[in-house]
């Protein structure tokens, strides 16, 4: 006996029954459907009228694909005339699965931002057979332009940081995010350039019952950012990331190393200097992650150079501080011990480093309250980086923030 070849899938929308299915010459499946919801609201006065007047023109809006088909969906709206109303003026239906003068079901609006997630609006619009301008639409029509405080309850740690949208021409742009209780990254802004009025002028648009939960801000020795948190947040503390201070003191340090390496090379043989090769890496490295190699080479480097010996020290020294568990007063002793140890050396490779150190003592010791990090801003903000290089730049700030918050979100939000 011979099977049947056909199958029954739901279609997925509430209220309609479906009156005739067809494949056309195109290989578009065709479904056409008719409405089971009886009566609609006024478009006058708002009551609910269920006297029927006639129906609309037929309407084909696409819907999700089936077995890799496009897929529509065809019907002609009810049109109900209103009794309440003087003039007895007719409304047509609206329905729970398209919007009126939208070519797409909702359904199908969020099946293609799911397709755009880590991808470009170009590719979707190839596999999915629609316009640039289509694919576009439904980002500006499905994803708010701005964040929706009403979706957070609280808002414990904010992160500002910039990015350049054209590389090379310092044209910042600041992302602001923020890491809520449960540990999600969220968008929260993408604010143009990073003047300390910009930064306020978001701040203050946050409702006053998240800003009460704001304990954290992360950030950078960037004052713009600085001022407009002591500002808008004053109950809020300013956690100056540590690894950019890290950043700081390794330079400096490595400067010094580059200074006594030109020294040595005049100094030494081409053959003795030639031993010194590699010193780079392993001056970098803390000592236990030396290879035996490298740890010969940093010998033979402290032999020739012995206050390098004591600049690596000292870098080592205070990048155990932060490692350590200690609590704010107890840090921002060890770091006020460490200054007057470089200062007895005798060493001026950290002088700078040490002029930023004293200035920002108090946001950089908060690390060690709750060892808060720009971390999670870093990490964010490279993904924006790689969605800029993937759509080859994106310069409208709107689109920035919707393609961010679609990358960040969309999985949560669309995925089945």
């Amino acid at each position: 006996m011979a099977k049947s070849s056909d199958v029954t899938i739901p279609l997925g929308i509430p209220n309609v029954n479906v009156l005739n299915t067809e494949i056309n010459k195109r290989g578009e499946v065709i479904i056409t459907v008719e409405s089971t919801k009886q009566g609609t609201s006024c478009r006058a006065c708002g009551a609910w009228i269920t006297k029927l007047h006639g129906h609309d023109q037929w309407v084909k809006v696409r819907h999700l694909p089936v077995f890799g088909r496009p897929t529509y969906l065809r019907y002609r709206p009810r049109r109900y005339r209103c009794e309440h109303c003087e003039q007895k003026p007719t409304t047509t239906e609206q329905l729970d699965w398209h919007a009126k003068n939208n070519l797409h079901t909702y359904a199908y609006d969020e099946h293609i931002l799911l397709q755009l997630i880590n991808s470009t609006i170009e590719d979707v619009s190839i596999k999915e057979g629609l316009s640039y301008d289509r694919v576009l639409g439904t980002v500006e029509r499905c994803i708010s332009s701005e964040v929706e405080w009403r979706h957070f309850s609280s808002l414990e740690t904010l992160g500002i940081d910039e990015i350049a949208i054209k590389k090379g021409h310092r044209d910042f742009v600041s992302i602001v995010t923020g890491r809520l209780s449960e540990g999600r990254i969220v968008i929260l802004g993408v604010l143009p350039g990073r003047k300390k009025a910009t930064v306020i002028d978001f701040l203050r648009r946050i409702p006053i019952r998240l800003t009460k939960t704001i304990e954290t801000v992360c950030c950078d020795m960037y004052e713009g950012y600085t001022e407009a948190v002591r500002a808008e947040l004053p109950q809020a503390k300013i956690v100056v990331d540590r690894f950019h201070v890290t950043r700081y003191y390794h330079k400096a340090a490595d400067k010094f190393r580059q200074s006594e390496l030109k020294r040595l090379k005049k100094e030494l043989p081409a053959e003795a200097y030639q031993k010194l090769k590699g010193n780079m890496w392993a001056f970098r490295k803390k000592k236990a992650d030396c290879t035996p190699a490298e740890r010969k080479t940093l010998q033979h480097l402290f032999r020739l150079a012995p206050a390098l010996k004591q600049a690596y020290v000292l870098r080592e020294q205070l990048t155990k501080i932060f490692n350590s568990q200690l609590s704010k007063s107890d840090g921002k002793k060890a770091l006020r011990s460490w200054i007057s140890k470089v200062e007895r050396s005798g060493l001026t490779c950290f002088d700078e480093f040490i002029k930023t150190l004293q200035n920002w003592l108090e946001e950089i010791s908060n690390y060690f309250i709750k060892r808060d990090t720009s971390g999670f801003v870093e990490g964010f903000n490279n993904k924006v980086k790689v969605l800029k290089r993937r759509c080859y730049g994106i310069f409208n700030l709107t689109h920035l923030y919707q393609r961010i918050f679609l990358d960040v979100e969309g999985y949560r939000l669309y995925a089945y």
